[in-house]
């Protein structure tokens, strides 16, 4: 299939509403999409509405529009996370021994209806809600839009991934330690998470019921407005609903984690790109370094701490009467909570409430934070082989959000080198949810971002940048260990000026040493792409005293590249001053 085109809510709800086309053509387009679709990633869907269903529903959107009414979603398709209610769907929460039929919708899902939006159906999830990666799930793993060997973030991943192809102009996730900011970060979305209360919660399985938040996935800040006018407002069948406010954010004074705290888990581009975010930040306000400390011991408390128990108590009596239809890494980790104390439970209470007033006089200095929404990203494959330690990895900066009461907003903020995002988070006070969307348009209007890369419709090739800097070089006598392996020439460029380059003495074919060093300069490399299993095979045929590490470009952004042991600077000579390797190599001859 080729990739569909997108329309955002607001296009559509104008659209139907002039007239210039129908909720039934919306909703027969739709269909199309989803059938497409649906050989690439079936998984997206825990159920759907049928063709007949969904037409229907369209035909009568049309009739109100006819009446006179006012829709504000006229005709939008839209998805639901399957832990939200939805009259005439199963609510699994991803776990079907745990199915039942509501009898009514939740309460945001019948605000959305009663504005004109169409419910396409109900998507895949991390099993009840437990997880930000979307790999916990028996009805499959939906994965990233934009690389299908990588994860779509979770728990929201279903609903992520539908409107990261394409498929609905939004979706409602859920957010508990980040559910709703994660998978949008890795999809190039916005991530709107409000502040507790804010949305009810009404007709919601619970993950940790004082603390979730429904969301919405958008392409844009203009739609996440659009929902939050519709869906946002006091329920008073929901117990933890709360009087709807908008708090202003008075100065741009920007709280960031200070350099010394910042985790990339390895990732040199999620920290480039996040480093690129502050420069664009800057422009709009102050940046301040703040302790992240307190923040993050806040963020430990919700799964190493007594709220554990807050989910084992949604998941009680499945997890008594039918343990084995849990899937094995939600088990393991909501069991835990049975062995929770009532003295450490409030003892948690206490330590939070402490850390709570920490986070109130950080406003005193500060107006909002942006922090990255993760640190890193990986592939569907490796959080598998590591599904607890790395799911964890993926919360470092969300975890601590909810327990504090913060609003929170997830943007891009770039595309990695493997198609997949990277984003940051605009956190502030709660109730500041339309402020942020404000500082959100304010930093995306100058942060020069390139559009999202094409979906992944086949399985992309995994790839690997290398940069070489000697015999490797186009027309040097070891090219053809490139050219063997199908390696594209990607460009011509130069490192930072933080490296030295030796004539390796007694080599043959000559070979150079490029060598990080504070008092260097900017050295010439050609960079190749090549994938996975030949950059392997081309590293393991790399001889000492050369090695491959990691490279710093002029640009700021990392690749593989030749670095060298020690024992290479042995009679070597420094030749940094040519400035490259075919210099070098000119001087010779």
């Amino acid at each position: 299939m080729s990739a569909p085109g997108r329309h955002s809510a607001s296009t559509i709800a104008q659209a139907v509403a002039s007239g210039a086309t129908s909720a039934v053509a919306v909703a027969e387009e739709t269909l199309a999409r989803l059938d497409a679709y649906d050989s690439i990633q079936p998984q997206i869907w825990i159920s759907r509405a049928s063709p007949e269903a969904l037409i229907e529903a369209a035909r009568g959107i049309d009739a109100r529009v006819a009446a006179g009414e006012t829709l504000p979603l006229a005709g939008v398709p839209f998805a639901v996370k399957d832990n939200i209610d939805v009259a005439g769907f199963e609510t699994t929460a991803a776990c079907p021994d745990f199915a039942y039929a509501p009898e009514t919708s939740a309460t945001v899902v019948e605000r959305l209806l009663a504005a004109g939006a169409l419910c396409v159906g109900k998507t895949n999830l991390d099993q009840f809600a437990t997880g930000l990666n979307g790999t916990r799930s028996p009805y499959g793993s939906p994965r990233n839009a934009y690389n299908l060997a990588y994860v779509s973030g979770g728990s929201s991943s279903g609903s992520s991934s539908a409107v990261a192809a394409g498929l609905v102009a939004f979706a409602l996730g859920t957010d508990t330690a980040g559910s709703g900011r994660v998978p949008a970060a890795f999809q190039h979305l916005i991530g709107f998470k409000p502040s507790k209360g804010r949305w009810s919660n009404r007709g919601v399985v619970p993950a940790c019921r004082t603390l979730d938040c429904v969301t919405v996935f958008t392409d844009d800040t203009t739609d996440a407005r659009l929902i939050d006018g519709v869906v946002a407002g006091f329920d008073a069948a929901d117990a933890w609903s709360k009087a709807l406010a908008d708090r202003p954010i008075a100065r741009k004074t920007i709280g960031v984690p200070r350099r010394d705290q910042r985790v990339f888990f390895g990732d040199p581009e999620s920290e480039y790109l996040y480093d690129r975010a502050l420069a664009r930040l800057s422009e709009l306000g102050d940046i301040v370094e703040i302790d992240y400390a307190p923040l993050q011991e806040a963020a430990q408390l919700l799964y190493s701490g007594p709220w554990v128990a807050e989910r084992t108590a949604a998941m009680e009596s499945i997890l008594a009467s039918n343990p084995q239809a849990i899937d094995p890494t939600v088990r393991e980790i909501v069991s835990v909570g049975l062995e929770t104390r009532g003295v450490d439970l409030f003892n948690g209470i206490y330590r939070l409430a402490e850390l709570k007033r920490h986070a109130d006089t950080l406003w005193e200095s500060i107006d909002l934070m942006a922090f990255p929404t993760t640190g890193t990203t990986y592939r569907v494959a490796e959080l598998a082989a590591a599904p607890i330690a790395l799911n964890s990895a993926l919360g470092f900066y969300t975890n601590f959000v909810n327990l504090l009461d913060m609003a929170a907003l997830a943007v891009p903020a770039g595309t990695r080198a493997n198609a997949t995002g990277f984003g940051i988070t605009l956190i502030g006070p709660a109730d500041t949810d339309r402020a942020l969307l404000d500082v959100a348009d304010a930093y995306l209007s100058i942060a020069d971002l390139p559009p999202p890369p094409p979906l992944d419709l086949e399985g992309k090739m995994q790839t690997v940048k290398l940069a070489v800097v000697g015999a490797h070089l186009k027309d040097m006598p070891l090219h053809w260990q490139l050219t063997s392996r199908d390696a594209t020439f990607v460009g011509a460029f130069q490192t930072a000026p933080e490296y030295r380059l030796y004539a390796i003495a007694n080599s043959t074919p000559p070979k150079p040493a490029m060598v990080h060093s504070p008092d260097g300069a900017g050295i010439a490399v050609e960079v190749y792409e090549l994938g996975i299993a030949e950059f392997g095979s081309f590293v393991v045929e790399v001889p000492p005293p050369l090695a491959i590490g990691t490279v710093t470009l002029a640009d700021g952004t990392s690749v593989k590249g030749f670095v060298a042991e020690p024992r290479a600077m042995t009679g070597a000579q420094d030749i940094t001053h040519l400035g490259g390797w075919r210099a070098y190599i000119a001087q010779m001859t």
